[in-house]
């Protein structure tokens, strides 16, 4: 794996007990600082495809490298490690309900046991980035769902990760709500983070131009610089 690729897959399998393939031989490459759409129609293989770069998932055949670890092959102990620089996004939030706004960021840096002042002055920072500093005190039933989102990209990027995982991050969203997000999310990615999201929003793919990958049964079959959709579902 040279020095620009953080993301690396070559030849990768994942394969299920019932005989199902989730995805076949996948070999791909995303550099660092790419912002990059994987589409495809449900149950194509893109959230099997995202598992497998944060390890939710292992491959069942082929090799994945990750800022240069073989993911596939990790030690128990090493994997909280690596996934420090990953952050990952989701489309419903997985925000703690019984914490405030401010206690749900400050959680990613107490797992990794960030000294507390360090960790009051970065949380600031990043809700300050997400436009949520005044609402640190609220709990997630206090948010709306757009509010809710930022915090959790703030909570993503508060341990200043190499790279973003973002799992349909505006499917529960209205389109002015998610043009805000993605807007947020492109500005994670010019200030260096390497993004990669699955979405079925043709417009946000059409309007901000970026890499397309698009897998179908588990294949990739298109994967084009300032891409398109390309699909009609």
């Amino acid at each position: 794996m040279g020095s620009d690729e953080v993301i690396e897959m070559q030849d990768v399998w994942k394969s299920y007990p019932n005989g199902a393939h989730a995805l076949q031989g996948v070999s791909v490459k995303i550099d660092r600082n790419e912002f990059v759409y994987v589409v495809g129609p449900s149950g194509a293989g893109k959230s099997t495809f995202m598992k497998l770069i944060y390890r939710e998932e292992v491959p069942t055949k082929g090799q994945i490298s990750v800022n240069g670890f073989n993911i596939g092959k990790l030690k128990p102990r090493k994997i909280p490690y690596v996934r420090r620089n990953i952050g990952v996004v989701f489309q419903d939030f997985r925000l703690l309900p019984k914490l405030t706004a401010y206690e749900n960021v400050a959680f990613a840096m107490e797992v990794i046991e960030t000294p507390t002042k360090q960790m009051k002055k970065r949380v600031m920072e990043v809700l300050e980035l997400v436009g949520l500093r005044e609402k640190a005190g609220r709990q997630p039933a206090q948010l709306s769902g757009g509010e809710q989102q930022r915090i959790a990209i703030a909570r993503a990027i508060v341990n200043n990760p190499s790279v973003i995982i973002a799992d349909e991050p505006t499917g529960n969203l209205d389109p002015e709500t998610s043009w805000d997000i993605m807007q947020l999310l492109d500005e994670i990615n010019f200030r260096g983070t390497t993004i990669v999201m699955a979405t079925h929003n043709k417009d946000i793919v059409n309007k901000m131009r970026k890499r397309v990958i698009a897998i179908e049964n588990g294949q990739i079959v298109r994967d084009q610089v300032r891409g398109e959709y390309g699909y009609d579902f």
